[in-house]
């Protein structure tokens, strides 16, 4: 088995793979350079598996899997993790935190810690590269023009770099969402603690279109947990949606909203039900209320099945 995963190697991608797939070796861990690689390693077959990062708790989603989710062949979300992020300035060995005029980082990274570089580094020019681990090997690199990169603990050690300062995040309860892709498959079954996640398509622009979307869930005691629009591509003002639910599809209630959902919309793409990461059990659970738990949907298919076979009451 070999999984993809966004790298290079010492990105907090990394680390969620070990967390998602902790049984994995080393050699089956492969670092791509970019979100739409690992997207296409995974459709094309040369990975069973693979890991990005979807949403920030600062900086919101993360743009490049948010478009891969809407477009390309389909893919499933398996599993997902939300771990802690931590930002250390790292530099070259010998390298004083006043001898830093540039550095280099990935955009979510600088989000996070722009009241730390604006507090300690105001001068400082800061440059944007492909992940905080490709910022960690550029500093590294003889001749390079950056003097610092801000990137987690594990990529800076791995270069060779020193640490210049710890913890230069704004948030000290700042955390990634990272999900786990796999090619369609069959779908695992419920746990009492899943995520159901999908993109609906508008058939049209009318008055209440989103509020018809939105009672699908609603009237069926379905909570919603992300809602997100993201343009279609197809010109100004078109949008999509991307929703994520508590809930499994193999649950009567979320199963009839997505149904629901398909009778309204022009489509639906299906992205996955997995279970919750573990960092959402500590938020108080939703509690359905009357007549829309598992059971009252049971209870009545059954008395509309008797209806319908022509019984009484």
């Amino acid at each position: 088995m070999r999984y993809a995963y966004l790298g290079p190697e010492g990105t907090f991608t990394e680390a969620a793979l070990r967390a998602l797939v902790p049984d994995a070796p080393e050699s089956a861990r492969v670092p791509y350079a970019g979100v739409d690689s690992v997207f296409a390693a995974i459709r094309r077959g040369d990975v069973d598996g693979g890991t990005v990062p979807l949403e920030n708790s600062v900086e919101g989603g993360v743009t490049a899997t948010m478009a891969e989710l809407i477009n390309g062949d389909p893919l499933l979300i398996a599993a997902e993790a939300a771990l802690p992020v931590e930002f250390t300035l790292f530099g070259r060995q010998g390298a004083a935190l006043a001898d830093v005029k540039r550095i280099a980082t990935h955009p979510h990274a600088l989000a996070q810690c722009r009241r730390w570089l604006a507090g300690r580094l105001p001068d400082a020019e800061v440059f944007t590269v492909s992940s905080t681990a490709a910022a960690a090997e550029s500093v590294a690199e003889p001749g390079s023009p950056y003097d610092a990169a801000i990137c987690a603990r594990i990529a800076g050690e791995r270069n060779g770099l020193h640490p210049l300062a710890v913890g230069i995040g704004d948030r000290s309860d700042a955390a990634t969402r990272f999900i786990h892709l796999v090619r369609p498959q069959p779908l695992p079954e419920p746990t009492g603690a899943d995520r159901t996640s999908l993109v609906a398509f508008l058939s049209d622009d009318h008055p209440g279109a989103l509020v018809e979307l939105l009672n699908q869930f609603a009237v069926r005691g379905v909570n919603l947990t992300r809602l997100e629009s993201r343009p279609t591509g197809d010109g100004l003002g078109r949008y999509c949606f991307c929703l994520d639910a508590d809930g499994h599809v193999a649950e009567p209630a979320v199963g009839e909203a997505l149904m629901g959902l398909r009778r309204l919309c022009k489509e639906v793409r299906f992205l996955g039900s997995y279970p919750h990461a573990e960092a959402d059990t500590e938020l108080t659970p939703f509690m359905p209320s009357r007549g829309t738990t598992s059971a009252d949907f049971y209870e009545a298919q059954e008395w509309l099945g008797r209806i319908r076979a022509g019984e009484v009451g």
